[in-house]
């Protein structure tokens, strides 16, 4: 069955605010259609979309593996098959439903030991789970890590989230030539978040990756984050909440 599902992924250096602009594409989703499936998946280790969002998170999938992975060490084959089998419906144990939209963290990095064969089946169940929504959102970790291991392949849209930063300019040209050869993305473009001033616009360069929005620093945003207030909760014309529609308007997506 082919995927209908929008499939959203943000990617970027660590530190330039994927977090946030996730959030703010989560909330743009969710208050645009009311009637359509969001799901909201924090794939950095950090965790920090889950603050963001206002969820409190229990249970994630790395907690899952965990379990499997501890029971093949005890040597208990069997159980860990019925394990696996079950892993389908703890997975849906992981996911917290809100009102506007579910959320499931990833969890932890993978540790040292390979269990490929337990991360390949995890990786089906999140594509699975995916079937069942409209939009899914992706909060990619920190660098280039996840899509080199293919767990973005699926993507439909790929963000790809810098600052004003060479750095962070170098980043995203590297992450898009990987992503060129691994995912099967249909459409691609950047978001030039945490600009001090729009001055600085004519010194950026993307090394030709289109530009979805420059986003000034979000005054708005330093202070929820010290109340500890979820980015749901920001104002419409918040530089952070204006710069996501704009992004996701280039992209069709609203």
């Amino acid at each position: 069955m082919e995927n209908k599902a929008k499939i959203i992924a943000l990617a970027g250096k660590g530190g330039v605010g994927k977090t946030s602009v996730s959030a703010a594409i989560v909330k743009l989703l969710s208050e645009s259609y009311p009637d359509k499936r969001i799901l909201a998946i924090d794939a950095d280790p950090a965790v920090g979309l889950s603050t963001a969002l206002g969820v409190d998170v229990k249970l994630t999938i790395d907690d899952i593996r965990k379990e499997i992975v501890e029971t093949v060490e005890d040597g208990q084959t069997k159980a860990a098959i019925e394990l696996l089998g079950d892993a389908r419906y703890k997975i849906f144990d992981a996911l917290v439903e809100t009102e506007g939209f579910a959320f499931i963290a990833v969890g932890r990095p993978e540790s040292a030991g390979c269990y490929c064969k337990i991360n390949s089946y995890l990786k089906e169940v999140i594509s699975l789970i995916s079937n069942d929504f409209d939009y899914v959102v992706i909060d990619g970790e920190a660098g280039i890590e996840q899509i080199n291991r293919r767990v973005m392949e699926k993507v439909t849209h790929l963000i790809l989230v810098t600052d004003a930063s060479k750095k962070g300019t170098q980043v995203i040209t590297t992450i898009k030539s990987v992503a060129d050869e691994l995912v099967m993305y249909e459409k691609l473009g950047a978001v030039v978040n945490r600009l001090p001033d729009k001055e600085v616009i004519p010194y950026i360069d993307t090394n030709g990756i289109p530009v979805l929005s420059y986003i000034e620093n979000d005054g708005n945003l330093a202070v929820f984050d010290i109340q500890g207030k979820s980015i749901l909760d920001l104002p419409q014309n918040s530089n952070v909440v204006s710069g996501a529609r704009e992004a996701l308007e280039k992209l069709e997506l609203l």
